[in-house]
């Protein structure tokens, strides 16, 4: 990996322990549902098969994602600001947290709001694997009420002023629906420009056009539309966003690797880490931004940022049928495998 040395990365990760990292966004459960092999019986009310659970697997999703990926990589404590409702989802998702370095006081209670929860069925299939059925998906489909929204702003002020950085991972795709809607950007943005010093890193599924401010991350689809651009040049369209808010922006690209983009209009694609048979890429744009943040508080440069936030996304695609996570220690082995290659 020429982006960044064995030193330099023994550096960033020794000083994980240390951070203290803010978050805003959407945290759902995603439940696990793993239907019986070989066991059927039907209902006496209605004559439909009856699905038969073995087993019930809860895991914060969405937020809980990143939060995962950070606190697999040894980030030192965890400051989330989201809303859930008051009901037996949030007591299933608020579980597993306790288990991670998670300051839970900003973990905001509506009342009048479900619990985001993706319930997903599996059956067995092929040997060792599991197949995905429909999901059901239970959300409320509509806005935060005005003082659910204060609330949250009261929260983002909170933990910015104790944070190492912020992150924000809005990824509802309906305007205004989830936690970060447009009073609760205008607030991020306020931060920003009094503290501009201070890392805020935005990574959104469909409003990244609504960010002209903090460190911008997006896939290329993401990075294009918030760019408004029709050209197929990623360094183009990143460096629109990166003249828009004076920071660097990072274009994940899959294989190839991360595209760092500067408001002087210079860029770099800093290359993908190459992997071996099956690969599961979801949650691989968490991961990558867990490991570009983490770097950056580090003191690491962007490219460094890019080759961990790399080699972390490259270590989580291989871990099939669930959202993977990276350690300290698989981040060096896979440096180490790297080198190796190229050497």
């Amino acid at each position: 990996m020429k982006s960044l040395s064995l030193n330099r990365l023994q550096s960033i990760l020794d000083n994980l322990p240390r951070l203290t990292i803010g978050l805003i966004g959407d945290l759902f459960l995603d439940r696990y549902l793993e239907l019986a092999a070989n066991r059927h019986e039907t209902s006496l009310e209605t004559g439909l098969e009856a699905y038969q659970i073995d087993r019930v697997r809860n895991a914060p999703g969405a937020l809980g994602t990143v939060m995962n990926n950070l606190a697999a990589l040894g980030v030192g404590r965890l400051l989330p600001v989201t809303v859930l409702g008051d009901d037996g989802h949030a007591f299933d998702l608020c579980k597993p947290l306790e288990a991670m370095p998670v300051d839970s006081r900003w973990i905001l209670r509506d009342p009048n709001r479900l619990t985001p929860t993706y319930t997903k069925p599996l059956r067995p299939g092929a040997p060792g694997q599991w197949e995905e059925l429909n999901r059901l998906d239970v959300r409320t489909l509509g806005p935060l009420s005005d003082a659910t929204t204060q609330r949250v702003c009261n929260a983002v002020r909170e933990v910015w002023n104790v944070c190492d950085g912020l992150m924000v991972m809005d990824q509802i795709n309906e305007t205004n629906w989830g936690v970060v809607n447009d009073t609760v950007r205008q607030t991020l943005e306020q931060l920003s420009r009094e503290s501009p010093q201070k890392l805020l890193y935005v990574d959104s599924r469909r409003h990244l056009r609504c960010f002209g401010f903090g460190t911008l991350k997006g896939n290329r689809a993401e990075i294009q539309a918030a760019a408004s651009s029709e050209t197929a040049n990623d360094a183009d369209a990143a460096g629109r966003l990166a003249a828009r808010t004076g920071r660097t922006v990072f274009c994940t690209m899959g294989e190839e690797g991360i595209l760092v983009a500067r408001p002087d209009q210079s860029s770099q694609r800093v290359e993908g880490c190459p992997v071996s048979g099956p690969i599961d890429i979801v949650g691989a744009g968490d991961a990558a931004s867990s490991g570009i943040v983490v770097s950056l508080l580090s003191g690491a440069s962007d490219v460094e940022a890019a080759g961990v936030g790399n080699m972390v996304a490259s270590i989580t695609v291989q871990q099939l049928g669930t959202t993977g996570t990276a350690t300290p220690q698989q981040v060096l082995d896979r440096w180490q495998s790297l080198n190796a290659v190229s050497s």
